[in-house]
C-alpha cells in the first residue's frame, strides 16, 4: 500500500530548479532511501514533504491525503515526523525528558505520553541512558535521540535526515539496526544518506536524484549497477 506519492514535483528557485518533475511512490511498511551528489535536490524534496517550503508546481499526496503546500505543524498532526542530521535537543533535560516533550505533541487523537517515551527509548537502543542529560551525549547518542524524538511523535511516516553523517562504522551499524527496528515497528521511513554502505543495508528501495531530476529508482542492487548512476554520483575506481 502507497503512503506517499510525490506526483510531477518541481521547486524553482528564481532562475534555478533545485527539484524538477519528479515523481515517485513511498510504500507503507518500506524504507526508502533519497541518494544524489550533493546540490542535486535532496534537501529541497524533504523540506517540500515536511511543508517547509511550497512546490512551484506539483502535487504531494500522504495517507490519501493533499498535503500540498501544508503547513509544517498540520503534516505533523496528520503523520509525517522529520529527524534532522543536527540534532538540538535540550541540553540540561535528560533523554527520557528530551522524547517526553516531542510524546506530547505529533499526531492527533489520543496518546499515552509516558508509555510512548518508554517505547520510543526502547527502539532507539537509549534504555541505559535515558537519565543521561542530553548535552553529554556523543554524536552517535545524539542520532538516536533525534530519531527517538521524531519518533515519539507517533508518525507513520519518518523523514530521516542523513542519520548517519560523520560516525564510525560502529555507530553507523547500530544507527542503521535502529532503523530497521522502526520500520518493524509500524512506521515508514524515508530516508537521505550519503553513506551507501548503509543505504545497501538497510533500504528496501533507492531513489536517485541528480541535478533535481529522478535518474533511477528500484532496488540498491539495481540502482548501484547502473551506469547513469555510477557515472553521475558513485564514479569509477581507477584501474
Amino acid at each position: 500500500m502507497t503512503v506517499l506519492t510525490i506526483e510531477s514535483l518541481t521547486k524553482q528557485f528564481r532562475g534555478l530548479r533545485a527539484i524538477e518533475d519528479v515523481t515517485l511512490t513511498v510504500e507503507r511498511d518500506s524504507i526508502t532511501s533519497i541518494v544524489g551528489p550533493n546540490g542535486a535536490g535532496k534537501s529541497t524534496l524533504f523540506n517540500m514533504v515536511s511543508g517547509y517550503l511550497k512546490p512551484t508546481s506539483g502535487r504531494i499526496e500522504f495517507d490519501g491525503h493533499d498535503i500540498t503546500g501544508m503547513a509544517p505543524y498540520r503534516i505533523c498532526r496528520q503523520g509525517v515526523a522529520r529527524a534532522f542530521q543536527i540534532s538540538k535537543p535540550f541540553p540540561e533535560l535528560s533523554v527520557q525528558e528530551n522524547v517526553l516533550v516531542a510524546a506530547s505533541f505529533g499526531r492527533a487523537g489520543e496518546r499515552d505520553a509516558k508509555a510512548t517515551t518508554t517505547r520510543a527509548i526502547d527502539i532507539c537502543h537509549l534504555t541505559p541512558l535515558r537519565d543521561r542529560r542530553a548535552g553529554s551525549l556523543s554524536i552517535g547518542n545524539l542520532r538516536r535521540l533525534e530519531l527517538a524524538r521524531a519518533i515519539a511523535a507517533r508518525p507513520i511516516l519518518l523523514l530521516a535526515d542523513e542519520p548517519c553523517a560523520g560516525l564510525n562504522d560502529a555507530e553507523t551499524r547500530e544507527l542503521t539496526n535502529v532503523l530497521s527496528k522502526i520500520r518493524d515497528s509500524g512506521v515508514t521511513i524515508l530516508l537521505v544518506e550519503h553513506d551507501i554502505k548503509a543505504v545497501r543495508r538497510v533500504s528496501d528501495r533507492v531513489v536517485v536524484l541528480e541535478a533535481g531530476r529522478k535518474i533511477a529508482d528500484g532496488s540498491a542492487t539495481d540502482v548501484f549497477s547502473d551506469q547513469a548512476v555510477i557515472d553521475a554520483y558513485l564514479g569509477t575506481a581507477p584501474a
